[in-house]
């Protein structure tokens, strides 16, 4: 009987003894010899949407440019996209929609200094859409658009 008591002792010893060491074993991250957790991902910063304006000031009327030429300077005002913006001007006719100029400028990356253009090809008293469009050259899908009316004199 003391021989049985005292293997059951034992047995029960050495389950108490696995079960404190199973119950004690680090699952990763800091201390006793896991394998370290690894850091998670930075978050994803979504880019500002694109915000910007323009020197033309046509109101609610039709600008009236002065020459066949029209400076036209354009700020951005938001935050700059990481990888810049690129700007595309077009100005149609309003009477048939024919295509009187369209200027497409290269990477800007800054916002300190505006990104300035010329409008070209204006005719005398013909009404005309500038359209001027930036896109943001890291997020395709950050654009903003504006549109102005104007004509030659």
């Amino acid at each position: 009987m003391l021989k049985q008591l005292s293997f059951r002792l034992i047995v029960f010893s050495l389950f108490v003894i696995l079960v404190s060491a199973a119950c004690g074993k680090d699952s990763g991250g800091s201390g006793g010899g896991g394998t370290p957790t690894p850091p998670p991902p930075p978050p994803v910063v979504a880019e500002e949407n694109i915000v910007f304006t323009y020197d033309i000031d046509p109101g609610a009327n039709i600008y009236a440019a002065l020459g066949a030429t029209q400076e036209v300077k354009i700020t951005v005002t938001s935050k700059m996209p990481t990888a810049g913006v690129t700007t595309d001007i077009v100005v149609k006719r309003d009477s048939d929609g024919v295509t009187v100029s369209s200027t497409p400028l290269p990477l800007v990356a800054s916002t300190s200094v505006p990104i300035t253009s010329t409008i070209s090809n204006l005719a005398t008293n013909v009404v005309c859409t500038a359209t001027i469009t930036l896109k943001s050259a890291s997020t395709a899908t950050n654009t903003a658009t504006k549109s102005f009316k104007i004509a030659r004199k």
